[in-house]
């Protein structure tokens, strides 16, 4: 892996708090920063990959509705009608 070098300004007092608390860990400013730019771009690569899934899932429900495949609202009513019983009940009776 070529490494190459990342260049950037930083208040004089924030860079000293930051060296510090980093020696503090044992770590240089370099290893930390390191670890930070990989836990970002981590972080945005899942945030991507979970939109991306969610946008998948919408539109399976988009094809399947436009298909015809829909619940009429009043089953769906009576379903839930029926669980928001059915956890009265358990509430009630602590079961």
């Amino acid at each position: 892996m070529s490494e190459a070098t990342f260049t950037f300004r930083v208040d004089e007092n924030l860079k000293d708090q930051f060296t510090t608390a980093a020696k503090d860990r044992d770590r240089t400013g370099a290893q930390l920063l390191r670890d930070f730019m990989r836990d970002f771009v981590r972080q945005q690569r899942e945030a991507a990959e979970h939109d991306a899934w969610v946008r998948r899932q919408v539109q399976v429900g988009l094809d399947s509705a436009n298909a015809g495949h829909l619940v009429p609202a009043d089953e769906v009513e009576a379903e839930f009608a029926d669980r928001r019983a059915e956890t009265r009940r358990k509430i009630e009776t602590g079961s």
